[in-house]
């Protein structure tokens, strides 16, 4: 296959040594422009035109720069070549060409965002196909390290199922409750669970908790996490699906009840009754085994329990794990709120490691809260990091390349294709003094972001006021919904209370996506040079 590359003055030197080794016969062109990404489709006809007019019936295809805002259908009409764009980065036009013949190009979108999504489409495809094999699943669960609970099948052969905890439940209104859980759901929660209060007896209300989350947790189990007997055997009448916890101190009171309606719980190797609780991975799995043989005949998930780094001992819980492990090949369950609401750091690597850890380990159950801010999204990324597992589990391949990912706030990719010359010789300038703040005699902006359960269902609010008064207000999806309604309603006069606006906006628009707190006229992100010697 013949193929034209068009490209800039500029990336010309990349894309040339990028696709040399291609088993395509490549042309690159460098077209009249520095930078590749400022043509438009009425220039790369001029182009090819005026260079390739007595090659235009040996063309097979052409390829212009993914980073071109305009598509490529003109072209393609124009000059009756089929053209699509190329990659973002032009030093992935290689894996492109290696692509061609796999792969449906676009006239829109970058070559490489296509292939990322087409990636993305797979992996769910095999997830997907999996949980929906009904056959298959059947037969998994005859192994005796699958359960079902409620509806939904459990254990080592299965993606790891996230339990997303709604803490201190009792003390939440019935909106705050409904809301808490919506979120979970929507942020991908397998299973809902209804925490409640150590030390407390609120039985009275575990009715009224599982009615009202009952129509929002759909067909996921919903589970409740108490030592309180009393509370276990409530819930138990009214519907539970699963019971976080039975140590040796509560088991006798409601291990007959869970056995007689068939409701799954957790084992914790502890008596907290008498205030026991095992330190050494030998511990622990002597007390878990002999709960087992207490709890004869229930269904349950064992919980070694996780502990936070460098308290009793984060590797001597992985241990315990791995140990058990070996001579039971029962659902384990792990506890990772306990490493990351208990870590000063963003949980999203530190989920997805854990996740990689018990992944290795044979843990059936990922259970978090997501109680300090540090932790917010949580479920989210503890629901992606399991996928990301079950299908480097399917592939038998390290946790890279699979299509879906949990890099968000760096770049999976350093780019190649920005060249450190091009400024040389161009005048630079910086600013030698503040401007000085001039009111907009158009009016001001308080803006704020109203956050839904997902990105999708947050909004910008963008509030007008004329004379310290509000008397507009606008919500949109994405900073340039907001501004371009400000400027099609003349509501900024002042370059640089435009320029401030546009720069809060998208301030906005990120905390959004991020789920970080936007507050106006306050930075987002800390800057990591203080915390440098």
């Amino acid at each position: 296959m013949k193929v034209l590359i068009i490209t800039g003055d500029l990336a010309y030197p990349l894309i040339k040594s990028v696709v040399a080794d291609s088993n395509e016969d490549v042309i690159v062109h460098v077209a009249d422009t520095q930078v590749a990404a400022f043509l438009t489709p009425n220039m790369i006809i001029k182009e090819v035109k005026t260079h390739f007019a007595d090659q235009l019936d040996e063309i097979d295809l052409i390829l212009v720069p993914g980073l071109i805002k305009k598509g490529t259908r003109e072209i393609t009409k124009e000059l009756g070549i089929p053209t699509f764009k190329g990659s973002t980065d032009g030093a992935d036009l290689a894996m492109v060409l290696n692509l061609l013949e796999n792969i449906q190009l676009s006239e829109d979108k970058p070559a490489d965002k296509l292939i990322e999504e087409e990636k993305r489409k797979e992996a769910f495809k095999i997830i997907d196909d999996f949980e929906n094999d009904a056959e298959t699943i059947e037969k998994l669960l005859l192994k005796p390290n699958n359960i079902r609970i409620g509806k939904l099948p459990v254990g080592e052969d299965f993606p790891m199922r996230v339990l997303a905890e709604i803490a201190n439940a009792p003390f939440l209104s019935k909106e705050a409750l409904i809301n808490k859980c919506q979120y979970f759901v929507d942020c991908g929660a397998d299973m809902i669970d209804i925490g409640m209060a150590a030390g407390e007896d609120f039985s009275d209300k575990v009715p009224e908790l599982i009615e009202t989350l009952r129509p929002i947790v759909g067909d996921r189990p919903l589970s409740i996490d108490t030592l309180n007997s009393k509370e276990i055997l409530v819930a138990a009448e009214h519907g539970i699906d699963f019971v976080l916890s039975l140590d040796l101190g509560n088991q006798s009171k409601v291990a007959p009840t869970l056995k007689e309606k068939g409701i799954p719980a957790v084992l914790l190797p502890t008596n907290f009754t008498e205030g026991i609780t095992p330190k050494t991975p030998e511990e622990r799995i002597e007390f878990m085994q002999q709960l087992i043989e207490d709890t004869d005949g229930l269904k349950y998930v064992a919980d070694l329990i996780l502990d936070p780094v460098n308290s009793a001992s984060i590797v001597e819980s992985i241990i315990a794990c791995r140990e058990f492990h070996k001579i039971n090949k029962a659902p384990m369950f792990f506890g990772v709120g306990n490493v990351t609401e208990l870590m000063d750091a963003d949980s999203g690597g530190v989920n997805v490691l854990l996740a990689g850890i018990g992944m290795e380990l044979g843990v059936s159950i990922l259970f978090t809260p997501e109680e300090s801010g540090k932790t917010r999204g949580s479920v989210y990324e503890l629901s992606t990091a399991s996928k990301m597992m079950f299908l480097a589990k399917h592939r038998k391949s390290i946790p890279k390349d699979l299509g879906i990912n949990l890099v968000a706030f760096k770049d999976k990719h350093k780019r190649n294709d920005i060249i450190e010359n091009e400024l040389d010789g161009i005048p630079q300038a910086k600013l030698s003094e503040p401007l000085k703040f001039v009111r907009d005699k158009a009016g001001s902006f308080r803006i704020n972001v109203d956050y839904g359960t997902t990105v999708s269902d947050s909004k910008i609010v963008a509030t007008h006021f004329k004379k310290n008064k509000a008397d507009l207000v606008i919500k949109g999806s994405t900073a340039k919904e907001i501004y371009e309604e400000i400027i099609k309603k003349e509501l900024v006069t002042r370059m640089e209370h435009a320029a401030y606006l546009g720069s809060e906006l998208q301030k906005a628009e990120i905390a959004m996506i991020t789920g970080k707190e936007y507050v106006q006229d306050f930075e987002l992100f800390k800057n990591p040079d203080q915390f440098k010697n």
